[in-house]
């Protein structure tokens, strides 16, 4: 008993550090969701359990137009898949990493967002930590920091007079920082050179609001074609 609960703890703390940069990001925009629910006119319940159960930051905040339209479920499915259908690569690509992870791998489909993506694709992560338990634990604080922002945004939305607007950008430039680190990672720069030069031609083919899905259906077939040659070159450095 005392070896697994310092497998834990081992993995608890090495995941913590990494997930820093993720609770500023989740406080303040968690907090946005919060207090949007409530001068939409819902309790801190709402934001709160939809926080718990959807865990999805873009769904949940056009769930509340959603709540305060008409019973629409097939529009809601749709658009739901359409927002978040990026989350199919990311499962593609974590085929391999959550392999192995017994019962907590069912908990790490669920909590899988962009941020503990990023995180448990490109963590280092030691030889001396168990890789579920770190996937896992990186995964349930990110899931944390988000349902308390939420909450306590429905809690004290009420009392907060000053404007929220802007506030997302937290969620951009942790993006960026996320990007660049992986960036001064890599030796080999022509899959992030790929990736950006891609999206960049689909925003400009597709528009802002309708780029995501082509750019990422194109990534994913450019660098699949092109998977030897890159880890090929990837080995050489």
């Amino acid at each position: 008993m005392q070896g697994k609960t310092d497998v834990k703890r081992k993995a608890f703390r090495a995941a913590f550090p990494y997930t820093i940069p993720i609770f500023a990001g989740f406080w303040f925009l968690g907090m946005t969701y919060g207090i949007y629910m409530n001068v939409s006119g819902f309790s801190f319940w709402y934001p709160m359990l939809m926080s718990l159960t959807i865990f999805a930051g873009s769904i949940e905040f056009v769930t509340v137009n959603m709540l305060m339209g008409a019973f629409a479920p097939i529009q809601a499915f749709l658009m739901t898949l359409m927002i978040n259908a990026r989350h199919l690569f990311y499962g593609i690509s974590m085929l391999d990493k959550y392999r192995g992870t017994g019962w907590k791998k069912i908990y790490l489909i669920f909590g899988m967002c962009d941020e503990s993506f990023s995180i448990n694709y490109t963590a280092d992560i030691p030889k001396d930590v168990d890789r579920g338990w770190f996937m896992f634990f990186v995964t349930l604080l990110d899931h944390f920091y988000w349902v308390f922002g939420a909450t306590l945004g429905g809690i004290f939305g009420s009392f907060i007079q000053f404007s929220t607007e802007g506030l997302e950008f937290v969620m951009t430039a942790m993006f960026v920082v996320i990007f660049l680190e992986q960036w001064l990672k890599e030796k080999d720069h022509r899959s992030g050179l790929f990736g950006l030069c891609l999206s960049a031609l689909c925003l400009a083919v597709f528009g802002p609001d309708r780029f995501i899905l082509p750019a990422m259906a194109v990534i994913l077939l450019i660098l699949t074609l092109l998977k030897g040659t890159l880890e090929k070159g990837g080995g050489e450095g």
